[in-house]
């Protein structure tokens, strides 16, 4: 996958994300314009599994697919609890 790929889907992720932050959102977009993709995508699904948002099925199978090429893999492993509905 491209960088802008990955750019584009992680920003994708974050507008759909349950973070209400903006600070959050901020960081993380800093870090997409400097490249660091795996650590951006890292960053959001942190805040998402530590302040216990709720995600969709649909939702958590996109972070299961990205992270095969970011990593963070223990982490979405453990985000499969804040699935609902």
């Amino acid at each position: 996958m491209e960088a802008v790929e990955y750019a584009a889907k992680i920003e994708e992720l974050l507008e759909e994300s349950p973070i209400t932050a903006p600070s959050v959102a901020v960081d993380v977009r800093d870090l997409l314009v400097a490249g660091e993709f795996a650590l951006a995508f890292d960053t959001m699904c942190s805040w998402i599994y530590e302040d216990e948002l709720s995600i969709s099925e649909e939702y958590y199978g996109r972070l299961v697919r990205l992270s095969a090429d970011l990593g963070s893999r223990d982490l979405i492993a453990r985000m499969r609890e804040l699935v609902t509905g």
